[in-house]
């Protein structure tokens, strides 16, 4: 849900920077001279015809006074504005929460990793393996401590895959078992290449 209102937010806020910037452009350039004619304030108004906007935006302003149909959708899309506007401070204010694993914590303070550097340090471990040909890791971090491995290893066809998860668990058993992760090796019984 964050994700997706930081997004809002970065479109919403190019999109008016963009209009402000196209906006002030153009009062500058009518603002070079006073009068009623020329680029002045006097001719932008005669230019976007505000007299006659004023009068239209007055009648529609009146009918929101009043009760009725016009009233209930004023009513709802002023919420949903409110909304929107509620949903665009959280993508603003609230700070992007990094997900480490917490490998360890004590008196001395947390050791923790990020996910990457994390699955890259055991995706190297894993294509040591004999008989592997290649190794995906991805890393979930647990909400106390420790975290999961989701390993994929694929093998040459004359090896076991039994044996290879076997080896590749054996592999890992000095990253899992100091830091309380779990692995789940997933060695498919058909081999991607062959060495």
């Amino acid at each position: 849900m964050i994700l997706l209102a930081r997004a809002l937010v970065r479109l919403i806020s190019f999109v008016l920077l963009v209009i402000l910037a196209v906006a002030g452009l153009v009062l500058a350039v009518f603002c070079i001279s006073t009068g009623t004619s020329g680029p002045s304030l006097g001719g932008l108004a005669r230019l976007l015809d505000l007299s006659s906007l004023r009068d239209t935006v007055g009648g529609w302003l009146g009918q929101l006074e009043a009760s009725g149909a016009v009233a209930g959708i004023a009513a709802v899309c002023g919420v949903a504005a409110m909304l929107l506007g509620l949903l665009l401070l959280a993508g603003i204010l609230v700070p992007r929460r990094e997900r480490l694993v917490t490998l360890a914590s004590g008196e001395h303070g947390t050791l923790a990793a990020r996910r990457r550097p994390l699955s890259q340090a055991a995706t190297a471990l894993v294509e040591q393996v004999r008989g592997v040909t290649e190794a995906r890791v991805r890393v979930r971090p647990r909400h106390r401590s420790g975290g999961r491995l989701a390993v994929r290893a694929s093998r040459i066809r004359r090896v076991d895959p039994g044996e290879v998860q076997g080896a590749v668990r054996e592999q890992l058993r000095g990253l899992t078992e100091p830091f309380k992760l779990t692995a789940r090796v997933d060695v498919p019984r058909r081999g991607a290449r062959v060495q």
